[in-house]
């Protein structure tokens, strides 16, 4: 009787291979884990140095005061000309209902509707957060968000010296709104360089592009533009005031917050006291 001969060690290597693809073939497929939403991604995206983007928008703003200082460069002022008179030629007593409605728009009340329609905006971003404790995150960041706009503002009263008067101050023979309505409303300024209120809007608006969603953030700037529009067309404010004025003052600033870990440091301590003070009650 022959005996058997011994598996060879290509046969077993072929039969242990075929086993490996057989078994593997069985496994599950690997699937790729979803990313988180972006109201996840977009905190911790904030945590580090973003030193291009921060070199790129400083740059920007200067960019923005050199091609206003540059005394070859009639650009500007003949575009804060045209912009004034486009819109001052349509307040007269011919346009009763167009006056009310811009006075309406640059009273104090309409400030406050304002700020209540960004609250609104906060709150949808807030709510739109799927992250644990997100009543105490975007507590922090509007703590954060507010002291950016109070520091920013003190700097600007104290370090620019520079202003210049409203356009209606500015020509004598401009139409002024307050004339033409019955109740107070703002369309002058003694210094009306850079526009605060812009500002202001333009904090908010980049603190949305740092950590709310895209649809969220893209509302804040319509709000810019809508918000900031009716001082410009009722003459308080120039066009450059905001345009130029505050839009380099924030490429310039608020940088140095967003694209680097200090705004979400801030947040981030502001948020941990919150939860002490949770613990301690």
């Amino acid at each position: 009787m022959t005996p058997a001969a011994p598996d060879s060690p290509s046969l077993h290597a072929a039969d242990t291979a075929s086993s490996q693809r057989t078994s593997g073939s069985q496994q599950a497929p690997h699937v790729q884990p979803s990313p988180p939403p972006r109201s996840q991604r977009s905190h911790r995206s904030q945590t580090g140095f973003n030193l291009r983007r921060l070199a790129l928008l400083n740059a920007l703003g200067v960019a923005l005061l050199a091609c206003w200082w540059i005394p070859a460069l009639d650009f500007w002022p003949t575009l804060d000309s045209d912009v004034f008179w486009d819109f001052n030629q349509f307040i007269t007593p011919l346009n009763p209902h167009w006056d009310t409605l811009l006075g309406i728009l640059n009273t104090r009340a309409f400030d406050a509707v304002a700020f209540a329609m960004m609250g609104v905006l906060f709150c949808w971003a807030m709510l739109n957060d799927q992250q644990p404790a997100r009543y105490r995150r975007w507590t922090s960041i509007g703590i954060t968000m507010l002291l950016t706009a109070g520091l920013l503002s003190l700097f600007v009263l104290r370090a620019i010296s520079y202003g210049h008067a409203s356009p209606t101050r500015f020509f004598s023979h401009a139409q002024h709104l307050s004339e033409l309505v019955s109740f107070k409303t703002k369309d002058s300024a003694s210094n009306s360089f850079p526009g605060d209120h812009g500002l202001m809007l333009m904090v908010f608006a980049s603190f949305m592009l740092a950590f709310a969603p895209r649809r969220i953030a893209l509302c804040s700037l319509a709000f810019v533009v809508l918000l900031s529009a009716p001082r410009i067309m009722v003459g308080a404010h120039w066009f450059s005031d905001v345009y130029l004025g505050s839009l380099s003052i924030a490429l310039i600033a608020l940088p140095w917050v967003l694209c680097t870990p200090l705004a979400t440091t801030v947040a981030h301590g502001m948020e941990n006291a919150l939860a002490r003070l949770k613990q301690r009650s």
